[in-house]
């Protein structure tokens, strides 16, 4: 949505939920996710969200025109990062591949380091930064550990599976009523097939490929295949 001379720009290839507001001063990079009921409302201030990262469902990401200490605070998301379900991100930075956990709140001034990640729940206190290669959590939240360089390797993993993902929701949600009424009819038809039994007697069957919908199939062709 814009707001007066604020207009959001969002990547081609970046998937924004239906349900999801983006308002104002925002900025989506190329496969980025903005997943149901997330709100980024960038009114007083911008936010920018980089390439390949994960909002996920009902995330409030807001920014800060001032506040206490008299800075102006953007709200800054970087590259590859995930953020879990309802967390609350306000006037912070989160760099690249970096990981916050579901339901962590980040106020302003909060900068979240490359490969670091907030545990899920966390209230993080302003201009608090959290180091690469930390897990931080608790309210407030503090030092618990060192993170493993497994966990860093799934902090991309994890970017790189939502990325994958939004691409299939982009699909989905651009199917029209028939072709969704269509979709459930083929479904129905092969849901109850026994592989065990159908080996059993030499039978072969394979799946339609109209059930992947491919551009080249033609709806009239798929339509006699029911009969």
């Amino acid at each position: 949505m814009n707001l007066f001379d604020k207009v959001p720009s969002v990547a081609k290839d970046a998937f924004v939920a239906p349900s999801a507001s983006v308002i104002g001063d925002v900025k989506v990079g190329g496969r980025s996710s903005i997943w149901y009921g997330c709100v980024l409302r960038g009114d007083v201030n911008g936010i920018s969200v980089g390439s390949e990262t994960n909002i996920q469902d009902n995330s409030l990401i807001h920014v800060a025109k001032s506040n206490l200490s008299g800075k102006v605070k953007p709200t800054i998301i970087g590259d590859r990062v995930t953020v879990g379900h309802s967390a609350v991100l306000h006037g912070c930075t989160v760099e690249n591949e970096a990981f916050v956990g579901m339901g962590a709140t980040l106020l302003d001034g909060v900068v979240v380091e490359t490969n670091a990640m907030v545990a899920a729940g966390a209230l993080v206190r302003q201009d608090t930064r959290i180091p690469s290669g930390e897990v931080w959590g608790g309210n407030p939240a503090r030092f618990l550990r060192k993170l493993t360089d497994e966990e860093m390797k799934f902090f991309v993993q994890s970017a790189t599976n939502y990325s994958n993902l939004a691409q299939i929701h982009v699909t989905e949600n651009a199917k029209n009523f028939d072709e969704i009424e269509f979709e459930k009819v083929l479904r129905k038809k092969f849901a109850n097939h026994n592989e065990d039994y159908d080996s059993m007697l030499g039978v072969v069957r394979e799946v339609p490929p109209e059930l992947v919908l491919p551009d080249t199939i033609l709806r009239e062709k798929s339509l006699k295949s029911l009969q």
